[in-house]
């Protein structure tokens, strides 16, 4: 097992008085059998008037904060302790079936039991349907591939395809972009490989959390550690090795299989489900934002 603390700290500075403020959290990471949350903390100054938690659909932590009076700043500070053990250690890729077998069991059939992973097969509002998308996965999904193998592969080709170019992007950079530039941040590797897989009617979603620096084993530092970070979880049910819940997370930034260097924090549909914080002011000018992210081993 591999104890990890994360620090996020996120500062807001504004040039003209804020007289308030709501806000929308989602910095506590989820919990399971391969990932235990031992302590949580959060600060918000100034203190909020009202802060309300609560678990959304899939199972995210989300609290909801206001903050009343006038203020020029705002910050948040989250501290998470966080113990990981390998989810994936014995993942047997070659014996998750094949690709189109999952598809099909995702179609709509009337009066057939509802799967839930089939949301994650639609377009969301960052991941749109668009046919360069379904070539992007066709080269990685021959007839009767598994899954699992599926998967791999592509995301190695994204890795192997586009460059990871920091600040190439923002939030609102549409996919269309991405693929013609080539080149992108994390962000938008998840949301790009999300719509890949669902152009062949395969679920996938987007994972917001953290990433160790450099974690045991590795000679090289990760791609986007010490900020937020983001990747993907492919639904290959009837896989051995896999959790019980059938999600394989994968990390198109970095080329692998996520270990006990990743944190997961919320899961969604795409970045507008799980954005870490986001909020409305009322006044408060062009604001400046600032956020940090430092995660090291404690034990």
């Amino acid at each position: 097992m591999t104890e990890l603390e994360v620090i996020h700290q996120t500062r807001y500075r504004y040039p003209a008085p804020v007289s308030l403020a709501h806000h929308l959290a989602h910095l506590q990471p989820l919990q399971d059998a391969d990932q235990r949350l031992a302590e949580f903390t959060l600060r918000i100054d100034p203190p909020p008037s009202a802060l309300v938690e609560s678990l959304d659909r899939r199972g995210n932590v989300c609290r909801t904060f206001s903050v009343l009076g006038a203020h020029d700043s705002l910050s948040v500070k989250a501290r998470s302790r966080v113990q990981l053990r390998p989810r994936f250690a014995a993942l047997a890729p070659a014996a998750s079936p094949p690709w189109e077998t999952v598809a099909e069991r995702l179609r709509y059939v009337a009066r057939a039991d509802f799967e839930p992973a089939v949301e994650f097969t639609m377009p969301s509002p960052y991941v749109a349907r668009l046919q360069a998308l379904r070539s992007v996965a066709v080269p990685s999904f021959p007839a009767g591939r598994p899954l699992a193998l599926a998967a791999l592969d592509l995301m190695q080709r994204i890795h192997r395809d586009f460059a990871y170019v920091g600040q190439s992007t923002t939030v609102d950079t549409p996919l269309a972009q991405v693929l013609a530039q080539r080149s992108g941040v994390c962000q938008d590797f998840a949301h790009l490989m999300s719509g890949a897989l669902r152009m062949l009617g395969l679920p996938a979603r987007y994972v917001s959390g953290y990433l160790l620096t450099r974690p045991p084993g590795r000679q090289t530092d990760l791609i986007g550690a010490d900020a937020s970070h983001a990747w993907v979880q492919v639904w290959c049910p009837d896989t051995p090795g896999m959790p019980a819940d059938g999600w394989l997370d994968l990390d198109p930034t970095n080329d692998m299989v996520p270990d006990t260097g990743h944190v997961r924090l919320a899961v969604g549909r795409d970045y507008g489900d799980v954005t870490p914080l986001r909020g409305v002011i009322r006044g408060g000018g062009r604001h400046t934002l600032a956020v940090e992210v430092h995660t090291r081993v404690l034990s």
